[in-house]
């Protein structure tokens, strides 16, 4: 786990070890344990990497690492199964120097070429030069939980793990102004319709699942897809079936994470998610001393300590929690907003971070996390009614009527009305409804400054998407792949890598999500519980309390109430005053009381005052 970056240009002054050293600087937290460089003979190919070093300690494992006198890589992330690569690539002919999981992917390249991602279980983002082809291959892992920004222009390519890095040597930091906007009004931090686009502009990012191939003869950097989800697969299999298959793959996953020659600890926060992960690390780790590391917030309506203390008993985990304020938000929500770089969605993200940070200061450079489970499993309650609205579509009413009473019954209160028959029979029409409603939010915002809005005029909706919606699988899949799993995982990775730590995801296992994703709906979403088959999975594993909890729980903190705080409504106005002159929103904002929400509520404009104000 680490930082790169890298220079390439025809115009050799500007491949320099002054400007290597100044973006492997901002990368300084990513990779605190050492840092490397390269320049080729050419001059006109320049690398920068900063070490944070998880398998193989040794020398043998810095980068950047040279290759077959040919091939030179850096790289950021894990390949979880390089062990058993390392042996198919060992009697194929190729001979390994390190114990690392690099030096497999530059045999892994050499051999399968770009087909190379194919093979791997991991995440990633790296940048292999050949030196014999002149050229640049780029990857990224399947759903976006390593980064990879760059920016091309004349006759230069530079690329980064993080924007600062790619602004240490001139690139200009302006913002774009229809992600401001879309933000502001929708708070939206992804464009689904170009998952190349950043909140600034000339500054793009390889999307996930996604090889680049840079030329320095053309200075043309072309990307293309090597992967996607087949939500249309469906497979025939019994429950039973199904959940050992779950348990097998879940248990696979864990196990190949938990290789490391660093101390290794799990983020616990009560959920069925995290306590799943927590089970299978018993299972593997059970003659080994485990941390796990929490947030609570006692007396918050939404604490899960009672869930997190009745965990960690039934495990005998170490427990490690911490109740941060909204005095500790004030102290370090600049330091935060300078590692995320684009704008947040909630204080949940300060949370995160908090926890990452007790992990460091426990010397845990290691952590697991429960990301992605949602989204494959189909855990929010928001995706309940596309269930309903799929079994209404293949005229199962009955069914349909059943499923509602069992959620209303477990306290889940399922909105269905004739908009929602509507669209379970015209999905596509749906969408485009949807999509408008979002466009005349955002011009129909009386914040928005007359000046954005002119920039913006004839573009709002080229950043705007739903999708058609015709089954359960349909969201699942917008969610995964298009929007919303990304901008998690870009949290976690700063957040982590802000502290010195790697955060390790099983449920974003390939085998795992395939397999989920060709289940009938019937098994995610049933008898008045998401994540069924997982809860099912688990049962007689963890407590039933923490498994048959039927109110989902975001991870969230009492963000309403410390909006309330005095100190942090002063921030507020200060970012208000900050937009008004920077001709962003209006001055009538200024006049606005400030109108405390919680972090997951979608009328959270101050919040995205304060936080847009924060990345400007």
């Amino acid at each position: 786990m680490c930082g790169i970056a890298g220079i390439l240009s025809t115009n050799k002054s500007l491949v320099n070890q002054y400007s290597l050293k100044k973006m492997a600087d901002t990368l300084a937290h990513r990779g605190p344990d050492g840092e490397g460089f390269f320049i080729n003979e050419n001059g006109n190919v320049g690398f920068a990497h900063r070490r944070l070093s998880i398998i193989d300690l040794s020398k043998a494992a810095a980068q950047p690492m040279h290759y077959m006198q040919r091939y030179t890589i850096v790289y950021n992330g894990e390949i979880y199964n390089y062990r058993e690569l390392k042996s198919t690539l060992k009697q194929a002919g190729y001979y390994f120097s390190s114990e690392s999981d690099t030096e497999v992917i530059l045999a892994a390249y050499d051999y399968y070429k770009d087909e190379c991602v194919d093979y791997f279980d991991g995440m990633f983002a790296f940048a292999i030069w050949d030196e014999l082809e002149q050229q640049l291959f780029c990857a990224r892992d399947l759903f976006g939980e390593k980064p990879f920004y760059y920016f091309v222009q004349n006759d230069a390519m530079a690329f980064a793990s993080e924007m600062k890095a790619l602004w240490s040597v001139g690139i200009d930091k302006t913002m774009d102004e229809g992600m401001m906007a879309n933000y502001l009004a929708l708070g939206f931090v992804e464009n689904a319709n170009d998952k190349s686009q950043t909140f600034f502009k000339n500054i793009f990012s390889l999307p996930p699942a996604h090889t680049g191939l840079f030329s320095l003869a053309t200075n043309q950097f072309e990307f293309k897809r090597y992967y996607d989800i087949d939500k249309e697969a469906n497979i025939e299999t019994t429950e039973k079936e199904a959940i050992e298959k779950i348990h097998w793959l879940l248990e696979t996953s864990v196990n190949r994470r938990l290789r490391s020659d660093v101390p290794i600890g799990s983020s616990l926060s009560g959920g069925i998610d995290s306590s799943t992960i927590a089970y299978f690390i018993s299972q593997q780790n059970n003659k080994q001393s485990f941390k796990t590391f929490s947030a609570i917030f006692p007396g918050f309506e939404k604490d899960e300590s009672k869930f997190i203390q009745e965990l960690s008993t039934h495990l005998q985990f170490e427990n490690n929690s911490i109740s941060p304020s909204s005095n500790d938000f004030l102290n370090d929500f600049e330091k935060i907003a300078y590692h995320q770089e684009e704008p947040l969605s909630s204080m949940s993200i300060f949370v995160q971070y908090k926890v990452y940070e007790i992990a460091a200061a426990n010397n845990i450079k290691v952590l697991l996390d429960g990301q992605g489970a949602d989204e494959i499993f189909a855990g929010y309650t928001k995706y309940i009614h596309w269930y309903i609205q799929e079994l209404i579509s293949h005229y199962k009413f009955s069914e349909s009527s059943k499923q509602r009473k069992l959620f209303h019954k477990n306290g889940v209160d399922i909105k269905w009305g004739f908009k929602n028959l509507l669209a379970t029979y015209l999905p596509s029409h749906a969408s485009l409804a949807l999509e408008k409603k979002a466009y005349n939010a955002v011009i129909d915002n009386n914040f928005i400054s007359s000046n954005l809005m002119n920039c913006i005029k004839g573009k709002e909706s080229n950043s705007i998407y739903k999708p058609t919606v015709s089954k359960l699988n349909d969201v699942l899949y917008h969610n995964c792949m298009e929007f919303g799993l990304e901008e998690l995982l870009r949290y976690a990775d700063r957040n982590s890598m802000a502290n010195g730590v790697e955060v390790r995801l099983p449920f974003l296992n390939r085998d795992l999500v395939e397999f989920v994703f060709s289940l009938p709906s019937s098994f995610k979403i049933n008898n008045g519980f998401t994540k069924n088959i997982l809860r099912k999975t688990m049962q007689d594993k963890i407590p039933n309390k923490i498994l048959w909890n039927s109110i989902k729980v975001g991870f969230e903190p009492p963000q309403k109430s410390w909006m309330e705080d005095t100190s942090v409504q002063d921030l507020i106005h200060e970012a208000k005053k900050k937009l008004v002159n920077e001709n962003i929103v209006n001055p009538t904002i200024l006049e606005r009381l400030i109108q405390p929400a919680g972090a997951h509520e979608e009328n959270n404009l101050d919040w995205r005052v304060l936080s847009l104000a924060q990345a400007l």
